[in-house]
């Protein structure tokens, strides 16, 4: 293997790893109630059913009729009560209605102290990301330095790498910021 592809290899496993948590930050952000109804605060729920934990989304479809109502339609009628309990259980805050075949979930208009409490929490998930991304950075600077120390890279190519290194990096909190400040208003639209 050449040092370069040995340098490329590096900063390509860093950009993988800064990708995956870019998409983990995205997805926690997904999670947050704003106030409008939306699949995504549920569909990663974990349901006690047929004897194991699933994930909500692969014993129920979603449907949205208005912006505030989210309707969770089981494809087994067995699993609405274990739904249900799931839904009580967890960090919602919402009752869900039982009609017995669907389950509604009517979101309350959000008060300003829960909008600031919530883009609290979206802060400290985009700094999170923010940690992943920099331990991404510097697990691969080790791995250039250790082909320094190998004789692999000089002073001058490892300089070069750890800027391209650091670039990357920079683009990637850039993502993370993009999606924080997509969020943040988000949740602070009344």
């Amino acid at each position: 293997m050449s040092d370069d592809s040995m340098v490329e290899l590096a900063i390509s496993e860093a950009k993988d790893k800064m990708a995956k948590a870019v998409e983990h930050t995205r997805a926690e952000f997904a999670s947050l109630r704003t106030g409008r109804a939306t699949p995504a605060l549920v569909e990663n729920l974990r349901v006690e059913a047929y004897g194991s934990t699933t994930p909500l989304k692969q014993l129920a479809g979603f449907s949205v009729p208005e912006a505030r109502t989210l309707v969770i339609q089981p494809y087994d009628k067995g699993t609405l009560k274990d739904i249900e309990k799931a839904l009580q259980n967890s960090d919602l805050g919402i009752n869900p209605s039982n009609d017995g075949s669907v389950i509604r979930l009517a979101f309350p208009p959000l008060t300003q102290d829960r909008r600031k409490e919530l883009v609290k929490i979206a802060k400290a998930k985009s700094e999170d990301g923010k940690v992943t991304v920099r331990n991404a950075r510097r697990d691969a600077r080790k791995d250039l330095e250790g082909l320094q120390k190998d004789g692999a890279l000089n002073t001058d190519d490892l300089d070069r790498a750890e800027k391209d290194l650091d670039k990357v990096t920079n683009e990637f909190v850039a993502e993370i910021d993009k999606a924080f400040g997509q969020k943040e208003s988000e949740l602070l639209e009344v």
